[in-house]
């Protein structure tokens, strides 16, 4: 057999699959594609997370819209973050082209355009369905992460939540949370000391820093009424296909802290409400993370710590990761071990380092006795990657430089006019876009404050007496220190039911 037979046996053995699968594209051996040489994922390892990298203009957003189609068009619905605005396409068919006719002659599989059933989402003030959840669902555990605080101020963080439990304090949002942190150093000290022991009011301080650090980000049309429920992302149109839920997260890019708090309350949340669904067929939703690099860029140790033990526990639930990014080395090692799809893009060697950021990345991928991995890494053109898979028994795929399909869905963005018609359809707009602000813990401790305060008044126009002062202890508060165990963190991964509504 010659070479290239050789090769297409290779492959054709190697992304076999029994069961349903996602054509990637074909096979290419120096340089030209090797028609029906076709490289498959199948859906039953595609909850095993993944990587799309490459250099800026190699066709990473292309080979995500691909992904995102095909799972549709399985019944597998999509949520895509999408930061720079060029993702809205997917709801309005192609126009097609002669090269993408071409391009698909060379795979050997048509050519085929169509639209996809797409949802609007926004964490903003841009138009589409509000993503919202509450402080009491976020937890002590979560959002004391997602503030950096120290253990210490975990305790109060955890002391300030029982104190809301014990006396039904709603906590719907930041301004909540911060009358409660301001009452406990202040008019209700006594009543926080009796019960819960003295609180640090510079622990509180740092923290309400913390949080009003996180509201200057816009955090605070995050942390509201009414909570989005994880579930409305499964939905499945009539015709059977999975729903395409595009995140617009175009106004956010340099606001980071903002996205990571978004992301690790979706993933806690789908980690608690979803049930396990063991070695299934299909997964039951993908998600899409571009521009990575934002997640792990400003993440502290213990933001690190969470989110690698959240990708390696939701897979469980049928939930995969795919991280959007232009290097590999943007993610930690700790999650790109667990990431079992690689689809690399070109890379460009300008400098020194990128000379080596080349040939740590060759070293991620398998031994191929077709390819210089180091070579094809840099001679890689638009729409094609080097791709290293899970077969259908978890074992990893051949190395293989693939010309890609093209997208059946629009490869540029919905027109203004288009773009209000897909909201005007939403089924979910009307659910989630009525801002709810009911009474809760900031309404009930003013009117607390208030009569304390009338109270006081009184108390001035009595006779004074002489008053002992006593020395206070410097020891940490043994009620905070108990609370800041692992007996008393709320649920997994700090997700709390949704009980006070």
């Amino acid at each position: 057999m010659s070479t290239k037979d050789e090769f297409f046996a290779h492959i054709e053995k190697g992304y076999a699959t029994k069961g349903d699968s996602i054509t990637m594209g074909a096979a290419m051996l120096n340089g030209e594609a090797v028609t029906n040489a076709l490289v498959k994922i199948p859906l039953k390892t595609l909850n095993r997370h993944g990587l799309i990298a490459g250099a800026t203009g190699t066709g990473k957003t292309k080979t995500l819209q691909v992904l995102a189609e095909n799972l549709s068009d399985k019944g597998i619905p999509v949520l895509l973050m999408d930061l720079k605005g060029d993702l809205s396409g997917l709801a309005q068919p192609s126009p097609g082209h002669p090269k993408i006719d071409e391009r698909h002659a060379k795979i050997g599989i048509p050519f085929e355009a169509n639209s996809f059933p797409v949802e609007i989402l926004s964490l903003s003030e841009q138009d589409g369905v509000k993503l919202r959840a509450t402080v009491s669902e976020f937890g002590p555990t979560l959002l004391s992460r997602i503030l950096d605080l120290t253990e210490t101020q975990e305790g109060i963080v955890a002391v300030v939540f029982k104190y809301c439990d014990d006396n039904k304090l709603p906590l719907l949002d930041l301004k909540d949370f911060k009358k409660v942190l301001q009452y406990a150093t202040g008019t209700g000290k006594k009543e926080f000391t009796k019960d819960y022991g003295r609180i640090s009011t510079s622990s509180t301080g740092t923290i309400l820093r913390k949080i009003i650090e996180l509201e200057q980000q816009g955090a605070d049309l995050f942390f509201g009424e009414k909570s989005f429920e994880v579930d409305d992302l499964t939905r499945i149109d009539e015709n059977g296909r999975g729903y395409i839920n595009i995140l617009r997260l175009t106004d956010i890019q340099d606001r980071p802290k903002l996205f990571s708090t978004f992301m690790l309350s979706l993933l806690a949340e789908i980690y608690a409400t979803f049930p396990e669904q063991g070695d299934s067929d299909r997964p039951e939703l993908i998600l899409f993370i571009d521009e990575a690099h934002l997640i792990f860029k400003e993440a502290s140790k213990a933001l690190l710590d969470q989110i690698e033990s959240i990708v390696k526990l939701i897979r469980s639930k049928g939930i995969g990761l795919y991280f959007v990014t232009q290097n590999p080395t943007d993610v930690p090692n700790e999650v790109l071990a667990q990431l079992g799809l690689k689809v690399q893009h070109a890379l460009r060697a300008f400098t020194a380092r990128d000379r080596k950021a080349i040939k740590l990345t060759a070293e991620n991928y398998p031994i191929s006795e077709f390819y210089d991995t180091k070579e094809v890494l840099t001679s890689l053109g638009i729409g094609e990657a080097l791709i290293s898979a899970l077969d259908e028994k978890g074992r990893p795929t051949p190395l293989a430089a693939t010309l890609l399909r093209a997208p059946m869905s629009r490869m540029d963005v919905l027109t203004e006019k288009e773009l209000n018609a897909v909201i005007k359809s939403s089924g979910l707009v009307p659910k989630y876009n009525e801002e709810i602000d009911r009474e809760s813990a900031y309404e009930i401790l003013n009117e607390k404050i208030e009569k304390a305060e009338k109270e006081a008044e009184k108390e001035k126009e009595k006779p004074t007496s002489r008053r002992t002062t006593t020395r206070r202890s410097t020891r940490q508060n043994p009620v905070i220190k108990v609370l800041t165990s692992a007996t008393f963190i709320r649920g997994v991964l700090g997700v709390l039911k949704k009980v006070m509504r």
